[in-house]
């Protein structure tokens, strides 16, 4: 009997504003064929608030969309969503709170929220043909006071703090960028981690980090906390906030994603130019939209570039780690990459961006899957 356990994972979910039901009409055969399988949610589900009217103060934007169209998440197979996010605590505790019950009135468990820190950092275990899985989510891209304390709704932080070092005496060049970690979060992170390490076979991490639409770069806290990580029992870690594809690692033998991408994530050009009219200013760094994906998804061109994590678990570890490439049509809809052409390219384009960080991964191909080589 094959005692083999299945994960599948991807980077940020949202239910769509109109037509929700269409988002996994492309994939959803194969998230649901999983044993577990993970997304990161983007978008609070509430009919109290709106973004027009209910920002938090010194807020710019946010992602919601009435209650009822949480259902339609459950297309998408997912067993465990994080709501560790920046956008989580944009309309406030009461909306994320609704976010929070809405996911699990629909049959998911949430991880990296909640009322209180207990709750953002109680990791989800789940047990599949006698493997123990456990997952755990944090956020570094946090608004001072989102984190969630001991009586106070928010999500679990594993935040950094950003210096610049002048590195030419010549004025005016550019300077490094250092970000280092918040000792604090790092070490009850890796408290987390350790005290669910013998409760379980298999640890995976998600963290909401990285800097958005800048190709390629990786921030160095994010390497450090994923080091650390696995240095104390994660066996997985999985990233996402970016909107593009980054680079993958391979640590100590174990598999961090430093970017799943966006994944179905709508962006309606209409809403797009709403935000920046009310806003008065633009916070979509100059993306030129394609007029052919503007009535659902005025992304970057980048940002259509997807993945579908999948692991196996044999013998109770992670034996192998890959991935199936997406590309986002122009409907939002991820559709697994079938052209040889197109999958080439996908194979090149996470060579280099993973190379271009110093990452030496391994990479090769095996039923239209790109492999990580552990």
């Amino acid at each position: 009997m094959d005692n083999s356990v299945s994960l599948c994972a991807v980077g940020d979910v949202t239910a769509f504003f109109k037509d929700p039901e269409s988002m996994f009409v492309h994939t959803g055969a194969i998230l649901n064929e999983a044993d577990i399988t993970f997304g990161q949610n983007e978008r609070h589900y509430t009919n109290r608030y709106s973004e027009e009217h209910d920002l938090m103060p010194g807020v710019p934007m946010t992602e919601v969309c009435p209650l009822e169209h949480a259902a339609a998440l459950k297309r998408g197979g997912f067993d465990v969503m994080s709501f560790a996010s920046n956008h989580c605590m944009d309309l406030g505790p009461d909306a994320m709170l609704d976010t929070v019950a809405a996911l699990r009135n629909n049959g998911f468990t949430v991880i990296g929220a909640g009322k209180n820190i207990e709750e953002a950092r109680k990791p989800a275990i789940f047990e599949r043909k006698g493997t123990k899985i456990a997952y755990l989510a944090y956020c570094s891209v946090l608004r001072s006071g989102w984190e969630a304390g001991i009586n106070r709704p928010g999500c679990a932080p594993m935040r950094a703090s950003t210096f610049y070092k002048q590195i030419d005496y010549q004025p005016g060049t550019a300077p490094a960028i250092i970000t280092l970690p918040h000792r604090e979060d790092l070490e009850a992170l890796k408290e987390d981690i350790r005290k669910v390490r013998p409760l379980v076979d298999v640890v995976v991490v998600s963290f909401h980090w990285g800097i958005h639409f800048t190709r390629g770069v990786l921030a160095m806290y994010e390497r450090e906390v994923a080091h650390e990580a696995i240095d104390v029992g994660a066996d997985l870690i999985l990233g996402h906030h970016p909107h593009i594809l980054k680079g993958i690692e391979v640590y100590r033998g174990k598999a961090i994603f430093y970017s799943m991408g966006n994944f179905a994530f709508d962006l309606p050009l209409s809403v797009r130019k709403a935000r920046e009219k009310r806003l008065e200013e633009k916070f979509f760094h100059d993306v030129k939209a394609d007029s052919e994906y503007a009535e659902w998804y005025s992304w970057a061109p980048d940002s259509r570039r997807s993945m579908i994590v999948k692991c196996r678990i044999s013998n109770k570890k992670i034996e192998k780690a890959s991935f199936l490439p997406v590309l986002i049509n122009n409907k939002a809809q991820p559709v697994v990459i079938s052209g040889e052409d197109e999958f080439q390219e996908a194979l090149e384009d996470i060579k280099e961006l993973s190379t271009s960080q110093g990452l030496n991964t391994r990479f090769s191909t095996e039923d239209r899957e790109i492999v990580v080589g552990l």
